[in-house]
């Protein structure tokens, strides 16, 4: 559809632009067989120009699909609008099945299914991280031993197109092998429920909304408050809601930040808070996702770290991993590492804040990184010491935030002004083990802490060694009293 509408040049786009007409007979554009979306979830307007649906409501394309923004028509209203493309499937496709979860991994199904209380037999289907093409069906058990627990059945697929768990059972289409094992056939259970899914964020707030004018944004409830502005939940358009950050007049020249905002504007992962919307001029405003359970170092301190065991704490620190091995995917730097930086939202989602900004800062304090307002007990010496920051530098801070997780958000190095931390790492000094952390997440830590910077781990190591961590390091652990 999207090179036959531009070839009909700029007139219908500039109509449809306005959105103040209804859409006359698109039929001599739509010739043959035109695909229609289908809407996996609400969408409330935010804008005059973009367009409510409800979930389960049909839409057609109007122009191209490319970009986050696509202009549709509702096929139930008649409405016209831009939609957030995240939004929405091809009718017929098995993107619109309410159980297809896509690309998540292997871990973030768990993580769903074990959460949200769900029953036995809950289930999704999601695509194979290790066999192009093949799929995985990921369903939600219990025994008594390990009391409720997730397997894993591959599900492979024949050169004829069909699909099967066992080859003696085999299916033209994903949609009837579901339906087969509604009706349990040999799985740990029966297929029950499709598992409850959180609406995904949409990509930025709407159309061309990236520098916005400062009025569009309303200062609700103030979070926070650090050496270089404020955390507030906002509104925007009286509509959507933000977070925004207020950064003091002379934190960072504008320039600069419009500069470094376009390329983290781009990282884009689900455990890296998104930045929406900027205002440019000062006092610069970064508008971000809001993320209701505020900073990790808050969480850690309050009522809901008390709860918190090291299941728990492992699987916040393999999320943070995560998103920090797509920072290092895309050769980028965070400099800020540190538990404070991070946010938390519903059941235990982490997500990296703040990537990039420690740069910018021009603050004298800071810049002479032995001042006041430099977080020297999270930096690697050679940052410290040399200004070399690298994604080595950040597995350092990684490190130390690991120690964050397993105090429960306690001050690195307790009894040692910065000074002296600087002097002692310099020596040889390292943090030891934490009381009731295992020895084999201390030896992690010390892997982070190794004095060359390229004799440390990957975050991609990281990740999977945080992610396996129950089954291949400590398939003993036992509760204890913090731990």
């Amino acid at each position: 559809l999207g090179p036959t509408c531009d070839r009909t040049g700029p007139y219908l786009s500039l109509e449809l632009e306005k959105l103040n007409m209804p859409i006359v007979n698109l039929s001599f554009l739509l010739q043959g067989g035109v695909t229609t979306f289908v809407a996996l979830y609400d969408y409330e307007s935010r804008t005059a120009s973009d367009l409510s649906f409800r979930k389960g409501e049909r839409l057609q394309i109007v122009n191209n699909t490319e970009g986050d923004w696509w202009l549709a028509r509702s096929l139930t209203t008649g409405d016209s609008g831009y939609i957030p493309s995240n939004y929405v499937a091809p009718s017929d496709s098995i993107q619109a099945e309410e159980w297809f979860f896509g690309k998540i991994t292997r871990r973030d199904s768990e993580r769903l299914l074990l959460s949200l209380e769900n029953r036995r037999g809950t289930f999704l289907v999601r695509e194979s991280e290790t066999t192009k093409g093949a799929y995985c069906l990921s369903v939600l058990d219990y025994d008594n031993t390990k009391g409720l627990n997730v397997k894993h059945y591959k599900i492979r697929k024949l050169d004829s197109g069909g699909f099967y768990i066992t080859s003696r059972t085999q299916f033209g289409a994903l949609q009837q092998l579901v339906s087969h094992y509604k009706h349990a056939d040999g799985l740990c259970h029966s297929l029950t429920d499709i598992c409850p899914v959180l609406k995904p964020q949409t990509q930025g707030l709407a159309k061309d909304a990236w520098e916005i004018p400062r009025e569009s944004l309303r200062l609700d409830l103030k979070l926070g408050q650090g050496c270089f502005g404020e955390v507030w939940m906002g509104t925007w358009n009286g509509t959507t809601r933000v977070a925004i950050k207020t950064l003091k007049p002379g934190t960072m020249s504008p320039e600069a930040f419009l500069q470094e905002a376009q390329v983290m504007k781009k990282l884009r992962h689900e455990k890296l808070v998104q930045l929406y919307a900027v205002v440019s001029e000062e006092p610069i405003y970064i508008v971000t996702e809001y993320m209701g359970q505020g900073s990790l170092l808050d969480f850690l301190k309050g009522d809901m770290g008390k709860m918190l065991r090291l299941p728990q704490l492992v699987d916040m620190a393999s999320q943070i991993a995560s998103g920090m091995a797509y920072v290092e995917r895309m050769n980028y730097v965070h400099r800020d590492l540190r538990a404070a930086n991070i946010l938390v939202g519903d059941n235990l989602v982490c997500k990296v804040a703040d990537f990039g900004l420690a740069r910018l800062i021009e603050d004298n304090e800071y810049t002479a990184r032995q001042g006041a307002k430099f977080p020297i007990k999270w930096t690697a010496p050679e940052a410290a010491l040399y200004g070399r920051f690298t994604i080595k530098s950040d597995v350092w801070s990684f490190g130390i935030l690991l120690t964050e997780l397993a105090t429960k958000g306690r001050v690195p190095y307790p009894g040692m002004v910065n000074r002296e931390v600087l002097d002692q790492v310099e020596r040889g000094y390292r943090m030891p083990c934490p009381a009731e952390c295992p020895e084999s997440l201390h030896e992690l830590m010390l892997t982070c802490w190794r004095k060359e910077a390229e004799e440390r781990p990957t975050f991609e190591y990281l990740q999977g060694f945080l992610e396996d961590y129950f089954t291949s390091t400590e398939p003993q652990y036992q509760p204890g009293e913090n731990l």
